[in-house]
């Protein structure tokens, strides 16, 4: 049934609380896997939140200067899972920008999550499992699984693992879901797209695991904004500023990016990560949830909701939700214009570009002139780490990031 208005209702006014239980597991006792972490212990969520599918990785030394990290993964010397960006506190100031970001947009991120979690509840017969790609994912999976949890009254499981460009998903961590709910059930979440190597990798990991281990999960992969037209489930197509995407671990569960290094992840393990407890008195990540959370009680956020699933129905008739990875094409285009020629190098979009800033060798920004509004954190980002801004009229997403290729002579050159 379409939602509308009048049916987009808590089922449950309690926070946390749930109505129907969902259906058993397949096998809940998949004692050959590790166990799945869970906060307060690993991260800063609830474990009514989410399961980290990942092994914690400690006090392992990982962390590397952004340009030892670059001029490794850009030679081929590395992955870049393989080691992690030093964690910096943020400033005074982008904490401000963050809070500000979070007042203008935590309306507009809850109904984007209304509709991906209503079209999601839709495709999966209202029996959802989500699980989300970490760590962009994760906050988003969360937030999902609160908006079906209140809305429908059912338990919602929700999972997170991790997925590395060049490796593709953890492999251990797909044996673990198989083994333990029905993969029918089972939708992949993500914060964003960019290009859409993500949703490529997903499709190709997925496809070599149906081989490899015969079972077969929907690679239709569920993201909150999705400006490089890359998937179908999707909340918005809108690129605008997604406050998770602001900060790094002190806005998703003080948690650090996946690694995979062979040197610490066993045939066995999960896919690591570190939890940098030190950075609990920096941690927004409730603060960021139950900012969003605020607004599924609004009646205008239910009525916008209900006409965005709605819209996508309508869309979906009309085969305009089909992705049409303009986003990558794009990206094609400006990697040869900077005289790049490497798409990995180009990152689209304002959730990506500030990872650029924060954890890569920024080489410029290319902004959309009439953004610039919407961008704030990004050209103060830029300015601190003495990056140039370049206006760029016909631009396709708000803004693009560029990461220095440091192993060629292009950045020279120009």
């Amino acid at each position: 049934m379409t939602p509308s208005p009048s049916n987009l209702r808590p089922s449950n006014p309690t926070p946390g609380a749930t109505g129907t239980p969902a259906p058993p597991l397949i096998n809940p006792g998949t004692n050959r896997f590790p166990a799945p972490l869970t906060g307060p212990a690993f991260g800063s969520y609830s474990a009514a939140d989410v399961l980290w599918l990942l092994k914690d990785l400690g006090d392992a030394e990982l962390e590397a200067p952004a340009a030892q990290r670059e001029r490794d993964i850009q030679s081929g010397r590395a992955n870049y899972a393989e080691t992690l960006p030093v964690e910096y506190v943020p400033s005074p100031e982008y904490q401000q920008l963050f809070a500000e970001a979070l007042e203008r947009s935590s309306r507009r991120v809850a109904v984007a999550v209304g509709i991906v979690s209503e079209l999601v509840h839709a495709a999966r017969a209202g029996q959802p499992v989500l699980v989300s790609l970490a760590r962009a994912g994760t906050p988003i999976g969360i937030l999902m699984k609160r908006w079906t949890e209140r809305m429908h009254g059912t338990d919602v499981p929700h999972l997170t693992m991790s997925i590395v460009r060049g490796v593709g998903l953890d492999q251990t961590a797909l044996r673990y879901v198989a083994a333990t709910y029905d993969p029918d059930r089972i939708v992949f979440v993500d914060g964003w797209t960019g290009k859409g190597a993500i949703a490529r990798e997903l499709t190709a990991a997925l496809a070599l695991f149906a081989d490899t281990d015969g079972t077969v999960f929907g690679d239709d992969l569920a993201v909150l904004a999705d400006p490089g037209h890359c998937v179908s489930i999707f909340g918005t197509r809108d690129d605008y500023l997604i406050p998770s995407a602001c900060l790094n671990s002190t806005v998703s569960g003080l948690v650090s990016r996946t690694v995979f290094n062979r040197e610490l992840i066993g045939a066995g393990d999960f896919h690591g990560a570190k939890f940098y407890a030190g950075l609990r008195d920096d941690d927004v990540s409730a603060v960021f949830l139950d900012a969003v959370c605020a607004h599924f009680d609004d009646e205008t956020v239910r009525a916008e909701v209900a006409e965005g699933v709605r819209e996508a129905a309508a869309e979906t008739r009309a085969g305009e939700r089909a992705p049409t990875w303009s986003g990558w094409h794009a990206v094609e285009r400006i990697s040869a214009d900077y005289g790049i020629d490497n798409v990995n190098l180009v990152k689209p979009g304002v959730g990506e570009t500030t990872r650029v800033l924060l954890r890569r060798v920024p080489w410029k920004i290319l902004v959309r002139p009439g953004a610039r509004e919407d961008i704030a954190h990004v050209l103060l980002l830029a300015e601190q780490r003495g990056v140039p801004i370049e206006e760029v009229d016909d631009l396709a997403y708000s803004c693009v990031g560029l990461i220095n290729p440091l192993v060629t002579s292009a950045a020279a050159d120009r």
